[in-house]
């Protein structure tokens, strides 16, 4: 009799507890955030100066109504053997609204003698 008492007490619990088991729930839907790229990325040291800049025919504007700028053309320093340095070409950019002046990027020397780029901005 206490057998059947104790199986009969301990039906419920275990029913409970298998309800809970078995019920699935549907997670959360999952949100990605992608942020753009920001224009202060850290750029590789070289431990050389840049090749003199290579000479470019600036092309006329492509024709459209927004306001646009030419950009120059430099170095990249990709650090791979035999060939370092990687030209990036000049191109024309749209003119963010509120600003007028583009300054070029540059490289620059540390005072440890490494070479750095830093990028060009808008002011």
């Amino acid at each position: 009799m206490r057998r059947t008492i104790a199986r009969l007490a301990a039906l419920p619990l275990a029913a409970a507890l298998g309800a809970c088991v078995a019920t699935t729930s549907t997670p959360p839907p999952q949100t990605t955030l992608v942020m753009p790229p920001t224009q202060t990325a850290v750029a590789p040291l070289a431990p050389t100066p840049p090749p003199p800049p290579e000479t470019e025919l600036v092309p006329p504007p492509p024709p459209s109504g927004v306001a646009t700028n030419w950009q120059p053309g430099h170095w990249r320093y990709t650090g791979t053997p035999g060939n370092p340095w990687s030209w990036q070409r000049g191109q024309y950019v749209a003119v963010p609204s509120g600003y007028t002046t583009w300054t070029p990027g540059q490289w620059t020397q540390t005072s440890g003698g490494a070479f750095v780029w830093q990028e060009g901005h808008w002011g």
